[in-house]
């Protein structure tokens, strides 16, 4: 009996010796505490690493974004097409582009009654080359304005536009001026002829097309 209780009680104190070794043991061995901390350890650089594939991803696809942006920009942009550049008429063969002055023909532009004498600002010109899509020949003025004295009882025709006529008729001094003032540097020509006091005494209108 005594070595069966002795047995028993040693038996007991075995298990109890286990028992307490693996209670001991357990926290130590926890899988979670272990796990946690690996899980953890991992998982948050699985959370570090996880930042840089969307960066990477949308960084690739912006610049994807962009090329092709630029791309389309680049093949959406038509070139400039540049009008081609009109040729100037030529003149009529046989023109010379260096005719004279002409001695009684003007380009009447204004008047003004200054100095206490009716004169007109006039430029003196000559005839150019007639083109070929013209009627006739330009009247090409040269210098600077001058001024002609006008004598007031002159003889004064004028055609288109100052009458609806293309035949020169018969006008006063006070028509053309006030003509001349509704319609300043006009340029109209005209064919002059000066009398014994240097004073226009006669001025015809040149129709020009």
């Amino acid at each position: 009996m005594c070595a069966l209780l002795a047995l028993t009680g040693c038996n007991s104190d075995e298990s109890s010796g286990k028992d307490g070794a693996s209670g001991a043991k357990a926290p130590s061995a926890s899988s979670p505490a272990k796990g946690g901390g690996k899980d953890s350890g991992k998982g948050g650089a699985s959370g570090g690493k996880a930042s840089p594939t969307p960066a990477k991803g949308g960084a690739s696809a912006s610049t994807g974004t962009g090329t092709s942006g630029g791309s389309g920009g680049a093949k959406g942009t038509s070139p400039t097409v540049k009008p081609a550049a009109s040729k100037a008429p030529e003149p009529g063969a046989g023109c010379d582009h260096k005719m004279p002055i002409s001695p009684d023909e003007i380009a009447v532009y204004r008047y003004t009654p200054e100095g206490g004498s009716l004169s007109l600002i006039i430029k003196h010109g000559n005839w150019g080359c007639p083109y070929g899509d013209t009627d006739g020949a330009p009247f090409e003025t040269v210098g600077k304005e001058t001024y002609l004295p006008l004598d007031q009882a002159a003889y004064v025709t004028a055609t288109n536009p100052i009458v609806e006529s293309t035949k020169n008729q018969r006008i006063g001094v006070q028509e053309l001026l006030d003509w001349l003032e509704a319609h300043p540097n006009s340029g109209l020509v005209f064919k002059y002829h000066l009398g014994d006091h240097g004073a226009i005494d006669s001025l015809e209108e040149v129709f020009t097309p």
